[in-house]
C-alpha cells in the first residue's frame, strides 16, 4: 500500500470535488472506486465538506460546488507557507481568489487562479497532510493540466513551485511532465484547434484502477460519460471520464515499473 504521511512542499498532494448533489456524487464514486464517504461536516458558509477514504486512508474530499457550471475536481499543492505562496503567485500573473485561511485545525488553504486560466489550490499542512494513500486503486496516481499556452503556464509553475518541465517524446502529441526534486509529480497535456474553443484550462486528477476497461465500463452502467475511451500510453492504460454531474476525471492502470507519487 502507497501510504504518504508528508509532502514535499510543492507537490501536489489532494484532491477534491465541488459538486450541485455531494450525496449523489458519494454514490457514484463509492460504487466505483469502494470509497467510504464520511457525513459531510459543515465549515463555515461553504455548504459542507465530507472525506472519501480506502481502508481508513483518505484519498480525496467532496464538497458543495461553490462557483456556477459544471461540477469540478480541484488539484491542491502542499507549501509551506501559503501567504507567501500566494504573494509570490501573483507576483507571477495569478489571481487570488481565496485568501490565506484557517480550515479548522486541518490546515491552510489559498485558492488561485493561475495565468492561463486553471484554478489551483494551495495547502500548508496541520492535521491533514493531503491523501494518505496514492497509487492504489481508487487513490489518487497523477495530475494533469490541458492547458494552450505552454510557455505562460512552464514559466508560472517553475517559478511559484520550482517545477522544472520536461517534453515526454513517447507520448501522443505533445505532452510534458513537471519534475521537482528528480520526482514526476504532474502532466500538461496542451490544447489545439481541436479542443472547443470555450473549454478552460484545468487541473483533472487522474485514480490508479487494476483494470481501465473494467472500471470505465462500471462508470457508463454508473450513468458517467466516457469521453475518452480506454487507450494505451506509455504510463498504461488510461480513460477520460465525464461523472454523473460533469465533472472529468481519469482513470489509468498504471504499468508495473510505472510509479507516479
Amino acid at each position: 500500500m502507497s501510504e504518504r504521511a508528508s509532502y514535499e512542499p510543492g507537490t501536489p498532494c489532494w484532491v477534491d470535488l465541488g459538486t450541485a448533489d455531494p450525496a449523489a456524487a458519494a454514490a457514484f464514486y463509492g460504487a466505483l472506486f469502494g470509497w467510504d464517504v464520511a457525513e459531510m461536516e459543515p465549515i463555515g458558509e461553504t455548504g459542507g465538506y465530507a472525506m472519501a477514504s480506502l481502508r481508513g486512508k483518505n484519498v480525496a474530499g467532496l464538497g458543495a460546488q461553490q462557483n456556477a457550471g459544471l461540477p469540478y475536481w480541484t488539484t491542491y499543492v502542499s507549501v509551506d507557507d501559503v501567504e507567501k505562496t500566494a504573494a509570490l503567485a501573483a507576483q507571477n500573473g495569478a489571481t487570488v481568489v481565496a485568501e490565506a485561511m484557517d480550515v479548522l485545525d486541518a490546515g491552510r488553504l489559498a485558492v488561485l487562479i493561475d495565468p492561463v486560466g486553471a484554478a489551483i489550490s494551495l495547502w500548508q499542512p496541520q492535521n491533514h497532510i493531503g491523501a494518505q494513500m496514492v497509487n492504489e486503486p481508487g487513490a489518487l496516481a497523477w495530475t494533469e493540466l490541458t492547458v494552450r499556452d505552454v510557455d505562460a503556464a512552464k514559466a508560472f509553475y517553475e517559478a511559484v513551485f520550482g517545477w522544472e518541465a520536461r517534453s515526454h517524446p513517447s507520448a501522443p502529441g505533445a505532452y510534458y511532465e513537471f519534475k521537482l526534486s528528480g520526482t514526476f509529480v504532474a502532466g500538461m497535456f496542451p490544447m489545439n484547434e481541436e479542443w472547443p474553443a470555450d473549454m478552460p484550462s484545468r487541473w483533472m486528477p487522474y485514480f490508479a484502477t487494476e483494470d481501465t476497461d473494467a472500471t470505465a465500463a462500471k462508470a457508463a452502467e454508473l450513468g458517467a460519460a466516457v469521453r475518452v475511451p480506454p487507450t494505451d500510453i506509455a504510463p498504461g492504460k488510461f480513460a477520460v471520464i465525464s461523472d454523473p454531474q460533469g465533472a472529468l476525471f481519469a482513470v489509468i492502470q498504471l504499468n508495473p515499473e510505472i510509479a507516479h507519487a
